[in-house]
């Protein structure tokens, strides 16, 4: 059924979304607001091991369960015993995907509140007795907010509160201090390779940024077998050897972004990071819609757009496009660079 509730903000809440870094940094608006909107509220969040070492000592995140999709069958059995020992008020299921239905399942709510059913995949909504009102598809962060709007709260001011916090300024402090120049951070690849951009192309962009913009770039990003091939063709073919940060850990990256005069990202979860931390990013989408999930109201001027034709108002849809990232070519993001440098340099006070 739609949602039909008291508005209002209960004293123990359940958050399923156990998904990416970038999802779970779309997240922290909403359980920000419902902070705001009772303190008293306890934050329970089931979500993966990548996107906890995020959250994880967040001011609005209570309890963390970990589900560790790794795992297998195991990872549903741990959060079904963990749940079995909590009782909610109301659990919001976040996610479309069936995985998401089953813990939702698990968990002990009068309320469970999900998507309607035109936007539930694998039939997610049958585990879920409330829903938002149908909508068309909008941002990420927008769709997350209208399970605020049930809750009669509202999501302004968006504040994500993401770092770095008080114990992290020393290891920040350190890493600026051991930098002689202002930092370009550059993500080198993501989960899926169809958004990634060449490593061949980041090495012609690194040796612009030094050359060109006297900045120092470093990379960032975990250390899967992808990004450290990215790595090692960026250290082989730039004139001027980036810094690699890869692997410093989510937290660490909080920091190194956040001292970043600009980033450079595919859609991945560091091009969501800085928006979160207010540092330009010059986004590169051509898989994805950028209308879904580009960054959210900020540097839209800085996106790079290979996923429409030239012209193209195309709709926001969660369509793929295969094959547009090729359409990047190094002059386009030196071309944002510029633009970055026209409008932006220079003026983030940390």
């Amino acid at each position: 059924m739609s949602a039909v509730m008291a508005p209002g903000v209960p004293n123990r809440i359940c958050i399923v979304m156990m998904s990416a870094v970038g999802d779970a940094v779309h997240v922290l608006p909403v359980v920000n607001a419902l902070k705001r909107a009772n303190p008293n509220t306890r934050i329970t969040w089931i979500l993966q091991p990548a996107p906890a070492a995020l959250v994880r000592g967040h001011r609005s995140v209570d309890e963390i369960i970990i589900f560790d999709r790794s795992r297998g069958l195991m990872a549903f059995a741990n959060a079904a015993a963990q749940l079995a020992k909590r009782r909610f008020d109301l659990v919001i299921n976040l996610q479309v995907y069936f995985k998401a239905g089953i813990v939702t399942g698990f968990t002990h709510a009068p309320i469970k509140l999900g998507f309607d059913r035109a936007r539930a995949r694998d039939l997610n909504w049958l585990f879920t007795n409330r829903k938002i009102a149908p909508s068309p598809i909008q941002h990420v962060q927008d769709q997350y907010f209208e399970f605020l709007t049930v809750l009669g709260v509202a999501p302004q001011p968006v504040e994500w509160d993401l770092g770095p916090w008080p114990q992290e300024r020393q290891w920040q402090r350190r890493f600026v201090a051991s930098i002689d120049g202002p930092i370009a951070s550059i993500v080198v690849a993501t989960s899926k390779p169809e958004k990634d951009w060449f490593p061949e192309r980041w090495a012609v962009v690194c040796d612009a940024l030094h050359e060109k913009f006297g900045m120092r770039v470093v990379l960032v990003g975990g250390r899967s077998a992808r990004e450290l091939a990215a790595e090692r063709v960026v250290m082989e073919r730039a004139k001027h050897k980036p810094r690699s940060e890869l692997g410093s850990g989510l937290r660490n990256l909080v920091s190194i972004l956040d001292a970043s005069a600009l980033v450079l990202s595919p859609d991945t979860g560091p091009l969501h990071m800085s928006v979160a931390l207010d540092t330009p990013v010059i986004s590169l989408m051509g898989y994805t819609n950028p209308k879904r999930t580009g960054p959210y109201r900020r540097f839209q001027d800085l996106i790079i757009d290979a996923y429409g034709e030239p012209g193209e108002d195309y709709p926001i849809t969660m369509e793929n496009r295969a094959g547009r990232m090729r359409r990047i070519e190094t002059r386009h993001v030196l071309d944002k660079v510029q633009l970055w440098q026209d409008r932006y340099a220079g003026t983030r006070a940390r």
